[in-house]
């Protein structure tokens, strides 16, 4: 579960939609410090949510809509997918237009198939180091060939013809895989496949064809300003397109339609500035929220009882106007185990009983209110929340018991021989479960979790760091 708060705000209708004036701002702080804006060279969550602002991937999700669904950005409609999922043919949609700068000369930069070509392109670049190559390498037609061709001349040809990436008119794109990549469809709203022009690039490139200082897209913001690990200052593209306010559908979380209410009809971009302030700490950052120097924060569980009390508000928040919106994330937290381990792994009855028995005698509830705070639930099934597949009504098959895991482990052998409160192999040798960690402090408190609960069923569990 994700927690955010805000300051309440009081809205009016408008006679027809307007922008935000430039003077409205939002302040918010990221826990750790971006490292740059190029779509294609960062790979670290802070630095994106900035090239979410700044640039435009072809597809982006309904803001509302649960399961998430796929919707056109800068493309016209939903991509054409053909020849047993191996072709994806994308119209461009006319009318879009990077914000002013410098590098264009004077005219104004029309979006263009040709732009997400060359982003592409960037992403093969072997001096750009881009993490999102392996989306590609061995699967796009024509893409080794040229990689190959790059190694050997020791630069990379942005200008040779790749056939399995290419602009069929101003506005037609098509990418071609060797085998069919259904998935790919959900990677081109990827911010790592967000456009940037070739002038912008060729004129603010650092030596690895970097741009990581001076970015320029086709979003509704603009970077006006950054010191490095300090404040990173946002304002409103005075070009931006004609977007407004989406509407919450039917299947949306619940509280989407009052907020829907507040903004309804607005254009897109809402706040005409936004300031992003880096404070790694937790506390600090609601002391910052308290004090009024933010007006929105994203409640860490382990400082959420400073905040909520079963889940609500405390009284003084109420008062002051702050109102908690709740989502589920789509992402699952997991314990794997090392199946060439020779105690819990095989596909032997034996061992297969002993990997169950430790999933039944796990109280994840207890970590969720010790190390969660109770802010997450327990997962039934490997498809999270809100996501395509997920099936509200399956129950887990492995739930919290104690004492049928205890009851397996007799039945397989696992038993106390000695005495001594833990139980042995079926070989008769001592039975001990060691479990990767590190020595942060939540990891420790996890740790005790883990080995009460091992200790209740006669498992002897040790740590490694």
């Amino acid at each position: 579960m994700a927690c955010a708060l805000r300051f309440s705000r009081r809205s009016r209708s408008a006679q027809a939609p307007l922008r935000s004036p430039p003077t409205k701002a939002l302040r918010v702080a990221f826990a750790v410090a971006e490292n740059g804006f190029d779509p294609q060279a960062v790979y670290d969550s802070y630095s994106f949510y900035v090239c979410h602002a700044i640039f435009d991937p072809l597809y982006t999700f309904d803001y509302f809509a649960r399961p998430v669904r796929l919707v056109p950005n800068t493309a016209e409609g939903p991509p054409q997918i053909s020849d047993g999922g191996r072709t994806f043919t994308v119209k461009v949609r006319p009318g879009v237009y990077f914000a002013d700068d410098p590098a264009f000369k004077g005219r104004k930069r029309e979006l263009v198939a040709e732009d997400y070509v060359y982003t592409i392109k960037r992403v093969f670049d072997p001096k750009v180091r881009s993490y999102w190559l392996y989306l590609f390498d061995h699967r796009l037609v024509g893409l080794d060939e040229a990689l190959e061709r790059s190694r050997q001349s020791g630069r990379f040809d942005y200008d040779e013809k790749i056939e399995g990436v290419q602009a069929l008119d101003r506005y037609t794109l098509r990418i071609r895989f060797r085998t069919p990549f259904y998935a790919f469809q959900y990677w081109l709203s990827y911010d790592g496949l967000a456009a940037v022009a070739r002038e912008v690039v060729e004129a603010y490139k650092d030596a690895s064809n970097r741009v990581m200082e001076h970015p320029v897209g086709t979003g509704p913001y603009r970077l006006k300003s950054w010191v490095r690990g300090q404040k990173i200052v946002l304002e409103a593209n005075p070009g931006y397109r004609d977007e407004t306010y989406p509407v919450p559908g039917t299947a949306s979380e619940p509280g989407d339609a009052a907020v829907a209410r507040e903004n309804a009809g607005k254009k897109l971009p809402i706040v005409g500035r936004v300031e992003i302030s880096i404070l790694e700490e937790a506390l600090p950052r609601l002391l910052a929220f308290n004090s009024g120097e933010l007006d929105f924060l994203e409640l860490p569980a382990a400082i959420s009882d400073n905040v909520l009390a079963k889940d609500k508000l405390l009284p003084e928040y109420v008062k002051r106007g702050v109102v908690l919106h709740r989502q589920t994330e789509p992402s699952l937290s997991f314990t794997f185990f090392n199946m060439d381990d020779p105690t819990v792994g095989g596909y032997t009855p034996a061992k297969i009983a002993l990997r169950r028995a430790i999933v039944m005698g796990f109280d994840r509830q207890a970590e969720i209110d010790v190390i969660r705070h109770g802010q997450a639930k327990l997962a039934s099934q490997l498809v999270p929340p809100g996501i395509p597949g997920h099936d509200p009504t399956l129950v887990a098959k492995n739930a919290y018991d104690p004492s049928g895991a205890r009851a397996l482990l007799d039945k397989f052998g696992y038993k106390d021989r000695d005495g001594d409160g833990y139980r042995e192999t079926p070989d008769g040798k001592p039975l001990t479960i060691t479990k990767a960690s590190t020595p942060d402090a939540v990891d420790r408190t996890e740790n005790e979790l883990w080995k009460k609960s091992m200790d209740a069923i006669g498992i002897r569990m040790t740590f490694f760091t």
